[in-house]
């Protein structure tokens, strides 16, 4: 193994033992710092000015900013810093420390996403003694897999700025230049509780939610006709029904009922008119049983993104990789980058089939041809 894979791998061994959960559960839920600190020292060292940029009051959640040379142009190579959460009895080995065997390395996060960060800075240190035209920008994000609130403070800010910018989530080095958005929602019925001996006492919110359920699997069927893209694997727009709660006997008339669910659409729907339409047609559900009804977003909604298949970057990644650019049905940070006047992708080592599982890896053979292709599309943006 050469000093520079073995580099790679000490690097990304610290940052999978630096825990950086994000998750809705604030029992899960850690920050982000030391995975900064950790790159923000390393990218310092090879001449890069460093920027952290609270995310959270208390500082736990931040950004990194991190920028080799000067100018309006340039090319950003961006990903999150935190993972999901895990269940350490279902991994063969600890998930926060690194383990290598089968030509792959193993550990929270290897793939989703602290794998790219080693790469990067590989694919930076070629040029640290070169004299840059355009700036190469590093930036780590907070709390993707959760809120994305890290994204979103950066596009608020309206900054870093450059010319291209590249999302390195695992794509197995093909370039991604559209996926689906993901609105995440509740429903919430307000019947009226009784003795269930005689209906006529009260409102019973599981019946109304018969009926909202009924409705969303025709808006579900309506919203695939309306905005099929074939571009996608899953070619329409899905509305998945996550779970389900309500009542608390069988001996009395429910009075509350709560239904979670997720609608991914393609970008050819306006996310803000389908989510308004969807709240019309649950209260007509809802009325005709004088029943109350609330629709409550759970998150955030993250934007669907595409990127033109005739621009410059889509392009440049196309011939560079040897493959035609493709969708995906998951969410990331592109779109708030896209909002910064960058033309952005997705595109980074390692597989999305592996991300989110115990066991999760990041297979050897993927670092070299990661690292030459970064490489390429710094000297082709920053010289």
């Amino acid at each position: 193994m050469s000093e520079h894979q073995k580099q790679i791998i000490q690097q990304l061994t610290a940052l999978i033992a630096s825990p950086s959960i994000s998750s809705t559960d604030p029992s899960w839920d850690q920050g982000n710092r030391g995975v900064i600190e950790l790159l923000a020292g390393w990218l310092s060292a090879l001449g890069f000015a460093t920027e952290i940029m609270d995310v959270s009051p208390d500082g736990r959640k931040a950004n990194l900013i991190a920028t080799l040379g000067t100018g309006p142009g340039g090319l950003v190579l961006a990903g999150h810093t935190d993972t999901v959460p895990f269940d350490e009895g279902l991994w063969q080995s600890d998930p926060l420390q690194l383990a290598e065997r089968d030509n792959r390395l193993y550990g929270l996060g290897s793939t989703d996403m602290k794998g790219f960060f080693p790469l990067a800075i590989a694919a930076a240190s070629a040029f640290t003694g070169t004299s840059l035209q355009q700036p190469l920008i590093i930036l780590a994000t907070a709390d993707e897999e959760s809120s994305m609130n890290g994204a979103r403070a950066l596009a608020a800010a309206g900054r870093p700025r450059a010319r291209a910018a590249i999302v390195g989530e695992p794509t197995s080095l093909v370039p991604v230049r559209l996926h689906k958005g993901i609105m995440m929602e509740a429903i919430r019925i307000s019947g009226h509780s009784g003795h269930s001996s005689n209906p006529a006492l009260g409102i019973n919110a599981l019946d109304v939610m018969h009926d909202v359920i009924t409705e969303l699997k025709v808006f579900r069927g309506q919203l695939a006709s309306r905005y099929s893209n074939a571009a996608f694997e899953v070619a329409f727009p899905t509305i998945n029904l996550g779970c389900l709660h309500g009542g608390d006997s069988p001996n009395r008339i429910c009075g509350s009922s709560e239904l979670h669910f997720d609608l991914r659409l393609t970008p050819d729907a306006d996310s803000a008119g389908v989510r308004e339409e969807l709240h019309q047609r649950l209260r007509a559900a809802a009325i005709q049983h004088g029943a109350g009804v609330e629709l409550h977003s759970l998150v955030q909604p993250v934007p669907a993104f595409e990127q033109a298949a005739d621009s410059a970057l889509v392009q440049l990644a196309e011939r560079l990789t040897g493959h035609r650019a493709t969708a995906a049905a998951y969410a990331t940070e592109a779109p708030f980058l896209q909002q910064m006047g960058m033309e952005t992708i997705v595109m980074g080592p390692g597989s999305i089939d592996r991300a989110h599982q115990p066991d999760e890896y990041l297979e050897l053979e993927q670092i070299e041809p990661c690292v030459a292709l970064l490489k390429q599309c710094i000297a082709h943006y920053c010289l």
